[in-house]
């Protein structure tokens, strides 16, 4: 992959200004046909120092790695395509655009992107190339018109993000939710419907609590 496809430049620049001489490599996921640009699988966490470490925190490039609750998701949107075929669907937190992507892959009639991070949005851009499917990209989930589904992966790390819950329901009816750090949540709208595990990837070592990933749909 490669030796074809030349590493975006300004999703380099990007990266080098959070993880300096850090590289883009184009990586198949595990189990899916997909490709992502992502850091490298051996990458030395020695070489990083404190003010790497901060800009790390403080503006995390969620789109480098594939992480585990959209991979999950992913691989489950290719072997269930009948969830999203011939549908609009929205990926809300698209990051990397995997969810995205496999909706795409999956016979999903539209698809579209939607981050607030513009950095993100370019990332699914380049992967959405990569992988040869057409995605829509949208960066306030408050523009968007209904859609048929609405996909959301590893957005509840965060306790003030649960306001989403609720507000997904505004733009689709059906909503399926795929969270590693969440292991369950009460809503009256959601109900938990299945378990997979998966790891981020390139994969961080995480505690085997985060491979866990657990879906939600609603009601």
């Amino acid at each position: 992959m490669t030796a074809l496809h030349q590493v975006p430049q300004h999703l380099l620049q990007a990266l080098h200004q959070i993880i300096p001489n850090c590289e883009l490599l184009a990586q198949q996921l595990p189990e899916t046909p997909i490709s992502l640009w992502l850091i490298p699988p051996i990458f030395s966490h020695d070489r990083l120092d404190d003010e790497v470490i901060r800009r790390i925190w403080n503006d995390t490039p969620y789109w480098i790695f594939c992480w585990a609750s959209g991979l999950a998701m992913a691989q489950w949107l290719l072997s269930e395509p009948q969830h999203v075929r011939d549908q609009v669907v929205l990926d809300f937190g698209a990051g990397s655009g995997v969810v995205a992507i496999a909706a795409k892959l999956a016979g999903a009639k539209r698809v579209i992107c939607c981050d607030i991070d513009p950095v993100s949005l370019a990332a699914c851009r380049e992967n959405a190339k990569l992988n040869g499917v057409e995605l829509e990209y949208l960066d306030d989930l408050y523009q968007a018109q209904s859609v048929d589904v609405l996909l959301a992966a590893d957005v509840l790390y965060d306790q003030c993000n649960r306001f989403f819950l609720d507000d997904f329901l505004k733009f689709a009816d059906e909503v399926w939710v795929a969270d590693s750090r969440v292991k369950n949540f009460s809503h009256p709208n959601y109900q938990k419907l299945d378990e997979r595990s998966a790891t981020t990837w390139p994969d961080l070592d995480e505690a085997h609590e985060f491979r866990n990933v657990s879906f939600y749909k609603t009601l």
